[in-house]
C-alpha cells in the first residue's frame, strides 16, 4: 500500500499535519478520549520539531473546552467514565509551559472524579458507572498515566500506590498463563454474560485492548519514582507483556491481528490501531531503558509493516491510516458478547483517531529510538 520510505519523524509530521487539516481546533464536538490521544501525539511532534504551530494547535484545542474557571465544557463527570480522564494528560505540559491556573484546575476536576470513582471490592476502578464491577484494559491507559503525572506534578505520592495497584490488579486477573496475553476485561462479580464463570474474564485477546494497556506502562514508568517499592512489579509486568506481544507478531507483515492469537481463523485481519500501539509501547520502553535493547528489532519490523500495510497518501498529500477497528466493547445495549464473531464484524474504517493518535505517537517514539 505504501512505499518503504521510512523516516519516522517525517511520518509523525505528515500525519499531524493531516489531522490538523481534517480537524480544526475549534470544531471538536466534545471532550473525548480519542481526540486527547491525537493531541498527545501532536505534542510529541512539537517536542521533536520545535515548531510551535503544533503547540498552538493543541492549546487552541484544549482552550475550546477549558473555561475561565477551569471547568471543562461537555465533560459529564456524573457518568464516572475513565475515558474522559484521558484528554487531561495534555493539561500538564500546558500548565508547565504557561503557568495558567485554568489548566491546573481542570486537572483537579478530573482528579476529583477519580477520588469518587466507583471501585470493585478489590479496589479497581470500574470502567464506567454503567459497567459495574468491571475493569477493562482500556481503562488503565485512560486513567493511570494521568494519575501518575498528577501525583508527580501536585505532590500526591500516595496516588502512585493506587496507580500501581490498578495495573497489578487487572494484569493478575486478565493474564493468560499459557500465552501471557491479557483478556480484554474482567468482571469481578462474574455476572456478565461475557464473563467466564470461573475467572470473570472476557473470552478473547483483543489487539487494541492489549495495546491500551501496553502503552500505559512506559507512560506510568516515566513518572513513577525510581525508589517506589513496587516499581519492579511494573517493570516485570511490562517484560512479560512485551514477550507475549512479540510471540503473536505476524512474521510476514510485522504487524498484529485484530484477535491476537487466532491469525488463521476466518474473518480475522491485520489491524492498524493495535499495531501502532505496540510499536509505541515497545519503542518507548526500549528508549527509556525499561526493557532490553533486543526488543528494538520487534518495533522496527512492526513499524515498517505499519507503513506498508496501513498507510496511504491522497493526491492532496493528506496521509491516511487504514484498517482501523472503529470500536469494540462489552455488554451494553445492544449486548456485546465478546465473541470472536463480534470483534471481527465491527466496522473497519480509515483515519479514526484511535488509530491515528497511536500512529503519531509510534512515529515519534521510533524517531527517538533511532536518534
Amino acid at each position: 500500500m505504501m512505499s518503504t520510505d521510512i523516516d519516522p519523524g517525517q511520518w509523525a509530521v505528515r500525519m499531524s499535519d493531516s489531522v490538523i487539516a481534517r480537524h480544526p481546533a475549534d470544531q471538536t464536538p466534545a471532550w473525548v478520549y480519542e481526540w486527547g490521544l491525537a493531541l498527545k501525539g501532536i505534542l510529541d511532534v512539537w517536542r521533536q520539531t520545535g515548531d510551535r504551530a503544533y503547540l498552538a494547535y493543541v492549546r487552541a484545542s484544549i482552550d475550546h473546552f477549558v473555561q475561565p474557571d477551569g471547568t471543562i465544557r461537555t465533560y459529564p463527570v456524573e457518568q464516572y467514565n475513565v475515558d474522559f480522564v484521558n484528554p487531561g494528560k495534555n493539561l500538564f505540559p500546558l500548565y508547565e509551559l504557561t503557568g495558567d491556573e485554568r489548566y491546573a484546575q481542570a486537572a483537579r476536576c478530573l482528579r476529583d472524579q477519580m477520588r469518587l470513582h466507583p471501585r470493585t471490592q478489590s479496589g479497581g476502578f470500574w470502567h464506567k458507572l454503567i459497567y459495574p464491577n468491571q475493569m477493562w484494559l482500556d481503562g488503565i491507559y485512560m486513567a493511570s498515566p494521568f494519575l501518575a503525572a498528577y501525583a508527580a506534578m501536585f505532590d500526591e505520592p500516595a496516588l502512585f500506590d493506587d496507580v500501581v495497584h490498578q495495573i497489578a490488579l487487572v494484569e493478575r486477573h486478565t493474564r493468560d498463563a499459557k500465552t501471557g496475553l491479557l483478556y480484554h476485561a474482567w468482571d469481578e462479580s462474574k455476572q456478565q454474560r461475557w464473563a467466564d464463570p470461573d475467572t470473570g474474564c472476557s473470552p478473547h485477546f483483543w489487539g487494541r485492548a492489549v495495546g491500551w494497556f501496553a502503552m500505559a506502562l512506559p507512560d506510568v514508568l516515566d513518572f513513577l519514582p525510581a525508589d517506589h517499592p513496587r516499581r519492579g512489579e511494573i517493570l516485570d509486568i511490562l517484560a512479560r507483556l512485551v514477550d507475549a506481544i512479540a510471540g503473536v507478531q505476524d512474521p510476514a507483515s510485522g504487524v498484529w491481528y485484530q484477535i491476537l492469537d487466532l491469525p488463521e481463523r476466518e474473518g480475522n485481519y491485520l489491524e492498524a490501531s493495535a499495531s501502532c500501539m505496540f510499536v509505541y509501547a515497545i519503542a518507548k520502553s526500549v528508549r527509556g531503558g525499561y526493557i532490553p535493547q533486543q526488543w528494538a528489532a520487534v518495533a522496527q519490523h512492526a513499524y515498517r509493516g505499519v507503513l506498508e500495510q496501513f498507510i496511504s497518501v491522497d493526491e492532496a498529500g493528506l496521509v491516511s491510516l487504514n484498517r482501523i477497528c472503529e470500536v469494540a466493547g462489552l455488554g451494553g445495549t445492544p449486548y456485546r458478547d465478546g465473541s470472536f464473531e463480534y470483534y471481527v464484524k465491527e466496522p473497519v474504517v480509515s483515519n479514526d483517531l484511535k488509530g491515528v493518535g497511536p500512529f503519531i505517537l509510534a512515529s515519534a517514539a521510533m524517531q527517538r529510538l533511532e536518534a
